[in-house]
């Protein structure tokens, strides 16, 4: 506990934007927010008043850094997992634990542990060689079934994943035939191959577990992606139907509580013609919920902070029809100010809310987004998706 104020001290791992917008939720609930930074000028070091130097695959940093802690979690899922054990084994509270976050840190064993629980997933391979590729592609041809003879024609393309560190596009590929499978597996990368998905469109499924075990679920939502990126958000998922949005929070919570999750679990989805399928997990507030600060009773970044500190959940409804949240990316250098677009906006749109991440400015970098709310989804698409290309381009 703070000493100064008698409520919770929560250490968050990471300085990134997630640990910058839980440290927004901390202050309304009058709890503290420490965070671990590797840089002074990190997104969530610019803002909170408890910031200590050091990295996440430092050991003695962690433990110092966890020093009167009444939690410690984190903004990104690359702790290892033995520095996670380690600290669990020492008493501190540290949420997801080791047992959980690995199936979010490894590709690999995700696909093994959901498959062992029954849950819908691509069909997938461990893969070594070109030749594992190129045979995966084969019984994807043909339905599931070896070829005999080892044929390695048909089936292509397929989706290769790192096994570890990807994330917003990086790490996966879309390889096109054999002679792309060489290439990829020169560069030594471990990886899994995944057959291409039919699919309709990406849903998410965001949902909160405590220690106790209660677990807050919100609306199913859309995510748009582009060149591997989020670029937008649609609360709640259009035209979905209820028995499908109801499947995709009933398999989330499942999960949650199968896998071991304390907090944030956001399971990425592919919609297709026959159900959901499960794409990725995530153990910490996540781009898909970005939308709930305005447009939930409860954001994201205070169920997190709920979780780990086994508080009761909050409400999840919405707080409007239709809410989108569209990613800023940066722009080319040159013409308005960041400052000066952020004016001609308010003026023009008074009701968009910008949230910025404190971050130098590059072409294509997440440096912040904009969320609109309304009763209309296809008007407040436009809104939000007009509000972030501006903020870019300042066109």
């Amino acid at each position: 506990m703070d000493t100064r104020t008698g409520l919770p001290v929560v250490g968050m791992v990471g300085g990134g934007q997630l640990a910058r917008m839980t440290h927004q939720a901390a202050i309304a609930l009058g709890q503290s927010l420490r965070v671990l930074s590797e840089a002074p000028d990190d997104s969530a070091a610019l803002v909170a008043a408890d910031v200590r130097g050091g990295t996440h695959t430092d050991l003695s940093a962690l433990r110092e850094f966890a020093k009167g802690c009444d939690a410690v979690t984190f903004d990104h899922e690359h702790v290892p997992t033995g520095h996670i054990a380690a600290l669990a084994a020492e008493g501190v509270k540290i949420y997801p634990g080791a047992e959980a976050i690995v199936f979010a840190q490894d590709k690999r064993r995700m696909r093994e542990r959901l498959s062992e629980l029954g849950a819908p997933v691509p069909r997938w391979r461990p893969v070594s060689t070109a030749g594992d590729i190129a045979d995966f592609a084969a019984e994807v041809s043909a339905g599931g079934v070896a070829v005999a003879g080892g044929s390695r024609s048909g089936g292509w393309p397929v989706v290769a994943k790192a096994v570890r560190g990807g994330y917003d596009g990086r790490g996966v590929w879309m390889l096109a035939d054999l002679a792309a499978a060489e290439e990829l597996v020169a560069t030594g990368v471990d990886l899994i191959v995944e057959e291409r998905v039919p699919l309709r469109r990406e849903i998410a499924a965001l949902v909160a577990r405590s220690p106790f075990g209660q677990v807050a679920a919100y609306p199913v939502v859309e995510t748009v992606q582009r060149d591997g990126i989020c670029v937008e958000v649609l609360a709640p998922a259009p035209e979905l139907p209820e028995k499908l949005a109801v499947a995709a929070q009933q398999l989330a919570i499942d999960l949650a509580h199968a896998l071991g999750v304390v907090g944030l679990l956001a399971v990425e989805l592919f919609e297709t013609a026959d159900g959901i399928v499960v794409n990725e997990l995530a153990m910490r507030p996540h781009n898909s919920g970005h939308w709930t600060i305005e447009g939930a009773r409860t954001s994201q970044f205070e169920q997190h902070l709920r979780a780990v500190l086994d508080y009761p959940m909050g409400e999840t409804s919405l707080t409007a029809p239709a809410v989108v949240m569209a990613n800023v990316l940066g722009g080319a250098p040159g013409g308005m100010t960041l400052d000066e677009r952020l004016h001609h906006l308010f003026a023009a749109d008074p009701g968009v809310r910008v949230h910025l991440y404190g971050k130098q400015v590059r072409p294509g970098r997440k440096i912040g987004h904009v969320t609109v709310l309304g009763d209309d989804m296809t008007s407040v698409r436009a809104r939000a998706v007009r509000a972030a290309r501006w903020l870019e381009k300042g066109e």
